[in-house]
């Protein structure tokens, strides 16, 4: 079965509130797991980007906007409790050592390489040691970064996942080009599934889906009109029921791939077929 995660990421806006309305509409769209994202932010970005003007709900610098969409220890011990006890998942992108090594302090079962990170080896060898199913978005990167990262994993024999993906925000369709599931696939004989950043439709998810994506991930929002970079490429709790609803049912439709007689089919046999 395709495992359907949901993208909270910074969606929530740095509010614990948000968080679980989003993991509330998750769980209540059939989704596996919600995402989010962990940075230790001084590490992350370099002083200058940090000091350069940016008006947003907490300040006017990038410093205090990137703070002010920071969830510390206190908002993941919460969140931790909250999935545990409405029986969904949650795992997070880590975007530097220190905040793979905050996450370690959970007992979550996935990891998730952002597409960002493909090329942060340092990083790519810390999560690779842990050796949980991790998640590895390709956005952005070539065959040759990609299969850097695979051997990584390799390395360590720690079980992956390949995600094709494509970084633009929101994504044009046209630039959706998910035949690269199929070469994903047969390069580096694994799983591959799909990591979408469009706007509101999932058409590409459920394309994704019939092409042999064993997993979806797609950014989740409240409302699409809120403030934040990634708002407008996420599902509203009435796009990602359909898409849940529409991807289980393409995942049945495609079976197992297994050639049989139904048993739905055998009074129809018995009645209609001629042998010689």
């Amino acid at each position: 079965m395709v495992f359907i995660t949901a993208e909270i990421g910074i969606n929530h806006n740095g509010n614990l509130s948000i968080a679980k309305q989003l993991i509330d509409i998750a769980k209540q769209c059939g989704c596996d797991a919600v995402k989010f994202q962990k940075r230790t932010v001084e590490k992350v970005y370099s002083k200058e980007t940090l000091d350069a003007p940016r008006e947003s709900p907490w300040g006017t610098t990038t410093r205090e906007q990137k703070y002010g969409l920071e969830f510390g220890k206190d908002e993941y011990d919460e969140i931790d409790k909250y999935c545990f006890l409405n029986d969904i998942e949650w795992y997070a992108s880590s975007w530097d050592v220190d905040s793979q090594k905050f996450l370690r302090q959970y007992d979550l079962k996935h990891n998730k390489v952002a597409s960002a990170m493909l090329t942060n080896h340092e990083l790519l060898h810390v999560i690779a040691e842990e050796k949980k199913d991790t998640f590895i978005s390709t956005g952005m990167s070539t065959i040759d970064e990609i299969e850097s990262a695979v051997k990584i994993f390799q390395k360590y024999d720690c079980p992956f996942e390949l995600q094709h993906s494509n970084s633009s925000y929101p994504m044009k369709i046209e630039e959706a080009n998910l035949k690269c599931i199929e070469t994903l696939k047969q390069k580096f004989n694994c799983n591959v599934g799909y990591s979408g950043h469009e706007d509101s439709a999932y058409l590409v998810c459920l394309v994704a889906t019939t092409l042999g994506a064993t997993s979806i991930e797609r950014h989740i929002t409240l409302s699409r009109s809120m403030y934040g970079s990634d708002q407008s490429a996420s599902l509203e709790l009435a796009g990602l029921k359909r898409m849940v609803r529409d991807v289980r049912s393409v995942d049945k439709i495609l079976g197992d791939g297994v050639k049989k007689v139904w048993d739905s089919e055998v009074s129809a046999m018995k009645k209609l077929r001629v042998y010689s």
